[in-house]
């Protein structure tokens, strides 16, 4: 009798996890659809200005302005600019993905390069999270300068929203079972998170900070781990002179010791190391530290 009770009670607590798991998973689900709300736009086209932003610093254009960028439909985006400028599809193809991983609803996307005048493509590629999907060509061959938008065409979010709701459906069977077989069930982990990059396109070299390589036309070039530190702080602020009190501070000061020559020692290597571009050059600014200067 006391085990039957048992049982009734084990099936009610069961029952009751399930609706309660359930009414959880709805409301997640209901919170998917509205995820994709004007928050999340806004910041979006802030992403994209920065892509623009970042493709004229790396074709040498200071002063021009990236336009107002366009929302064309729902789900795709025009960047343009103040004037004519020339680009690696390299660093193009670049800058967006490591722009785009910091939105959570950009894995896929089309990024088309067209004429301002005749709207012909002058190059293009497909992004998706499957890497393997990927659809990219004409590497390495710089663009002639002309006038350029740059449209940028994302998967709808409902085709994401419907996969996250149907994941999260199911979640009440698997709490049950895990329940009943007296186990706990670990969280997945958000299929949108993106792990940061320390990939970098400097000119026509890429700076990959994680491998501590600079990579140019199928040549690689290994750095130090000294050397990439340095090269990172230039990399992240391109064509700003960067203070020779703050590279000494945050690259040695964490060591407790300080050495003056060294940073020039340092500065010295990579300049011969970043010789292989000739637009590419790390310079002196007088009583002030250092810039990384990319020019056309």
């Amino acid at each position: 009798m006391q085990r039957s009770h048992l049982l009734i009670h084990l099936q009610r607590n069961c029952l009751f996890i399930l609706v309660l798991l359930s009414l959880v998973s709805a409301i997640c689900a209901a919170f998917s659809f509205i995820g994709n709300d004007d928050f999340e736009m806004a910041r979006r086209e802030v992403l994209l200005r920065r892509i623009g932003h970042e493709l004229l610093l790396q074709s040498g254009d200071v002063t021009s302005r990236v336009l107002p960028v366009k929302k064309l439909t729902d789900n795709e985006y025009q960047i343009a600019f103040e004037h004519e400028l020339t680009f690696q599809p390299d660093s193009l193809m670049n800058a967006t993905r490591r722009l785009l991983a910091k939105d959570p609803f950009a894995s896929d996307y089309v990024v088309q390069v067209r004429h301002c005048g005749n709207s012909r493509v002058a190059y293009g590629y497909a992004i998706s999270k499957n890497k393997k999907d990927d659809i990219v060509s004409c590497q390495g061959r710089k663009q002639p300068k002309a006038c350029y938008n740059i449209n940028i065409q994302f998967r709808p979010p409902g085709i994401l929203t419907a996969k996250n709701a149907y994941l999260l459906g199911s979640l009440p069977l698997l709490a049950f079972i895990g329940f009943m077989l007296f186990k706990k069930v670990k969280p997945q982990n958000n299929e949108f998170e993106r792990s940061p990059t320390d990939l970098f396109t400097l000119g026509s070299v890429l700076f990959d900070g994680k491998q501590r390589k600079l990579i140019i036309n199928e040549k690689t070039i290994d750095l130090t781990a000294t050397e990439t530190r340095v090269l990172l702080i230039f990399a992240k602020s391109p064509n700003e002179t960067i203070e020779r009190i703050r590279l000494q501070k945050e690259i040695w000061e964490d060591e407790g010791v300080i050495v003056g020559r060294s940073l020039d020692m340092f500065i010295s290597k990579l300049r011969k190391k970043l010789e292989i571009d000739p637009n590419l050059r790390i310079v002196v600014i007088r009583s002030k530290g250092y810039k990384l200067e990319m020019s056309v």
